[in-house]
């Protein structure tokens, strides 16, 4: 009887982390929370405790933007190389926000509805984006790759959550409550988009299981579980958004937040091995405590927290306006940062996330795994 093909045997499961704790990041403990509370059918997330959880995200997801930074600014090589994500978009928001503070003080809230709404759109294309590369990353290291009708169908899907991202923001923003306790008139075209986006979003979710489908008919296999998880969950997180609107956002910026900090945590490992591999484990407890350290003191410097100031009036107050403009320098500026440092076609990108995986993984698999 002859032996299996070299297709048939398949290699060693690799990870990130752990297989286990790759699944509970990428996705897999956001579905098990926010499944259940969207299939119980409750109309509000009140009984959470939102300043609690608005304390929580908080830290947890200022951990993830100062793990994005120590990848940008860790030395004066990096932070030339990277210049317009380290130091021509950051001083590009400093101006933007000053000049937005100025305007808030005048009662003219333009600037800062432009870099909200900015911030918005960003966080969405960055939602999707890191979905993406999840998938890509982790079919990676399952050995394969997607080909490009796989990839339209399935970045294709994402891509529409976006486009219901920026029109779901945009309802929340038309009708917020103004200072004299007056609402915007909502523009009579903004409900039909808003109904025509939220049924494109459910074909969407037939568009990329079309993607994954192909996938399948060209491997016999399906993508790993992994990927898998990243791709459903992202459809999970803006399901709660439109069920449970902005108090639903602390929730996802959780989620999105565990999905990314595993990836800098392992670069951070690889080179502490690499570098000094008996001491990695004091150097990798000393990172994760300065991580947690620096985001509580960020959280302690911005007054509310910021978020807690988005989700009731979004900063109409000039007293408010500070904290706003603070977070969305930060949200902007994190998207700028995370699309360079997280390029998995960039082979300097690979050879640090993935050094610690073993040679079964072939390089032909990065090919077109573009985030």
């Amino acid at each position: 009887m002859s032996g299996p093909s070299a297709r048939a045997v398949r290699p060693r499961v690799q990870s990130i982390i752990h297989p286990v704790v790759d699944l509970l990041c990428v996705g897999g403990l956001s579905i098990l929370v926010i499944v259940p509370l969207l299939v119980s059918g409750r109309e509000d997330l009140a009984f959470i405790g939102i300043p609690a959880l608005a304390w929580t995200q908080s830290v947890i997801n200022y951990s993830h933007f100062m793990a994005s930074y120590r990848i940008i600014y860790r030395d004066r090589a990096t932070i030339l190389r990277h210049k317009w994500a380290s130091i021509g978009i950051p001083l590009f928001l400093v101006l933007a926000c000053v000049v937005a503070f100025w305007q808030e003080g005048l009662g003219r809230p333009e600037g800062l509805a432009l870099l909200v709404a900015g911030a918005s759109a960003y966080l969405a294309w960055h939602y999707t984006g890191q979905a993406w590369g999840m998938m890509a990353s982790y079919t990676y290291l399952g050995g394969d790759r997607f080909e490009k009708g796989e990839r339209v169908l399935i970045r294709g899907s994402l891509r529409v959550l976006l486009i219901w991202h920026v029109v779901w923001f945009a309802k929340i923003w038309v009708n917020r409550p103004r200072l004299d306790g007056s609402f915007l008139e909502e523009p009579f075209w903004l409900t039909p988009l808003y109904q025509a986006a939220s049924v494109a979003a459910v074909i969407a979710l037939l568009v990329g299981a079309a993607g994954i489908g192909r996938f399948w008919l060209r491997t016999r296999h399906l993508p790993p579980a992994r990927a898998l998880v990243a791709w459903l969950a992202t459809f999970v997180w803006y399901a709660a958004l439109a069920r449970w609107g902005l108090p639903a956002l602390f929730l996802v910026q959780v989620a999105h937040a565990i999905q990314y900090i595993e990836f800098p945590a392992r670069v951070e490992f690889n080179r502490a091995t690499r570098n000094a591999a008996g001491r990695a484990a004091v150097h990798m407890a000393g990172y994760v405590v300065l991580l947690l350290l620096i985001s509580f003191v960020v959280v302690l410097l911005v007054p509310g927290p910021a978020m807690s100031v988005v989700a009731g009036l979004l900063g109409t107050e000039p007293s408010r306006a500070g904290p706003v403009l603070l977070m969305t320098f930060i949200n902007i500026h994190h998207y700028f940062t995370d699309g360079v440092a997280w390029k998995i076609s960039n082979p300097e990108v690979r050879k640090e996330l993935f050094a610690h995986v073993q040679p079964t993984v072939t390089q032909a698999a990065t090919k077109g795994a573009k985030r």
